[in-house]
């Protein structure tokens, strides 16, 4: 069964996260089509995809590499972050279903029943479920593209250290749900902004790892996304 290009992206993408492939460091076709047990039509495909998004770029006489963002793209792309957030917020006030707010209440009362129980190890994750599901709810789809693609950028630069109060966090995540549902507009811009900038202060620049230079095949399950 052909593997599509989008599944093969995500993969490449992981692993450039995750810091498999280091910044700086070839991308063959070849190389990668071995790895992903795919041919090397996917693999072009998600190359272009993946330089389009800034993870990867071509350079003349080496092909395609990962890209190696500077400090100051770092810092503006949590600038920008910052203020994207608040504007989703502030649409998901207008445009929210109910059927969002079903979801970003369960999320809301999951994350304070662990934060309260120190039960911290599933609270990235919630946080990050959250944070996807208010974007969503502000049905902006160039909107939701933006914040998507920056949440993998600056999981890619930054290590995020987990919060000193988490109870606290989690409140604010309530306050800015109640606003939302209330289609309070100023105060969904205004919580998600004073959330947004406290988050900022948790941010580290990630430490890059050697990499070994032979790297295991991977087995892609054909239904991945």
């Amino acid at each position: 069964m052909r593997i599509p290009a989008h599944a093969v992206c995500t993969a490449i993408r992981d692993d450039i996260v995750s810091g498999v492939f280091e910044p700086g460091g070839r991308l063959t076709e070849e190389v990668l089509a071995r790895r992903y047990g795919v041919s090397r039509v996917p693999v072009r495909e998600a190359l272009r995809t993946l330089e389009s998004e800034g993870f990867v770029t071509t350079r003349r006489h080496a092909g395609a590499c990962v890209a190696e963002p500077t400090e100051q793209e770092a810092a503006d792309l949590l600038e920008l972050r910052m203020l994207l957030e608040p504007l989703a917020a502030a649409r998901a006030a207008r445009r929210r279903t109910e059927a969002h707010l079903k979801v970003l209440r369960g999320l809301v009362r999951l994350g304070q029943e662990r934060a309260g129980r120190g039960q911290g190890e599933d609270l990235r994750s919630l946080g990050a479920w959250f944070h996807e599901t208010l974007a969503q709810a502000s049905g902006s789809p160039g909107l939701i593209a933006l914040l998507t693609q920056m949440r993998r950028k600056v999981a890619w630069m930054y290590a995020v250290e987990a919060p000193a109060r988490p109870v606290d966090s989690w409140a604010e995540h309530g306050a800015i749900v109640d606003a939302v549902a209330r289609g309070d507009v100023e105060r969904a811009r205004a919580l998600a902004a004073m959330h947004a900038d406290r988050a900022v202060a948790a941010h580290r620049p990630r430490p890059r790892a050697a990499v070994s230079s032979s790297q295991p095949a991977v087995n892609m399950p054909s239904g991945r996304h």
